[in-house]
């Protein structure tokens, strides 16, 4: 079993910043794409930003592109997104996301965090 945790979440000013942190833990031999899910209330769980294992690909929904930033530490296992310039439409639960190799064929499996508020009000 992987563990997410996150970390950074909060209230925030319209046009502030926040950097959410998600690492890794419990018994795994590598840790493939990570990325930043949303759901705000009433709405469908959508992909923030994603973040291929190297850091050389990433993606970004329209919404958030020129505002937001992911990046990751492979060796603290861990996946951030930067987020800038935030508007009340980001207002929402965020979620980490990770695909890791686990066991000894190394299966990939999905984990999930358990989720941060985020939100961005006056």
């Amino acid at each position: 079993q992987v563990q997410l945790v996150e970390s950074g979440g909060g209230l925030v000013q319209p046009g502030g910043s926040l950097r959410l942190s998600c690492a890794a833990s419990g018994r795994f031999s590598s840790i493939y794409v990570m990325g930043w899910y949303r759901q705000a209330p009433g709405k469908q769980r959508d992909l923030v930003a994603r973040i291929s294992r190297g850091g050389g690909s990433t993606n970004y929904t329209d919404s958030v592109k020129g505002r937001f930033t992911i990046s990751r530490d492979n060796a603290k296992n861990t996946v951030y997104l930067q987020m800038n310039s935030l508007k009340p439409e980001d207002t929402a639960v965020y979620y980490c996301y990770a695909d890791v190799g686990v066991g000894l064929e190394s299966t990939i499996r999905s984990y999930w965090g358990q989720g941060t508020q985020v939100t961005v009000d006056s």
